[in-house]
């Protein structure tokens, strides 16, 4: 697979889980924490699972965006995606995630909102990073 590659950037973690991370550029900085469910003492920190989900759902709606385009479909000003991230051991070994997106597109009518989300799946560049590898959920709200 080739991808034309538009915009690149790059951040750093130190420390791990229980760290601190940084864009290169210093724009996005944050200490990271585990969580108590996964061993941790939990804390003020964000964990690498809501950066996942913030970014998910920020990356779904440009998604949607782009598929209304597309379809010549009206995407709300206040359209909202909700993602969850979960994390725990894989049957196979190791560690997997899953993500549920829950789509609120205010005021579209069910056909054309699912017309939208569909076709955003198949635009995102999260959606298609996982698939195959991530079980993800799609509702529409």
């Amino acid at each position: 697979m080739s991808v034309d590659v538009l915009y690149r950037t790059t951040a750093s973690a130190t420390g791990g889980r229980d760290g601190h991370a940084r864009t290169e550029d210093g724009t996005f900085e944050v200490a990271l924490s585990t969580p108590k469910e996964l061993g941790g003492a939990g804390g003020q920190g964000a964990n690498p699972e809501q950066l996942f989900a913030a970014g998910y759902s920020a990356c779904f709606i440009g998604a949607l965006k782009a598929a209304g385009q597309q379809l010549k479909l009206k995407v709300p000003a206040d359209t909202k995606v909700t993602a969850t991230v979960g994390i725990g051991p894989r049957s196979a070994g190791g560690f997997g995630i899953t993500a549920d997106l829950v789509v609120e597109l205010p005021g579209v009518a069910r056909d054309e909102a699912q017309t939208l989300v569909d076709t955003a799946h198949q635009i995102c560049p999260y959606s298609n990073a996982t698939r195959g590898n991530v079980d993800v959920g799609l509702t529409i709200a």
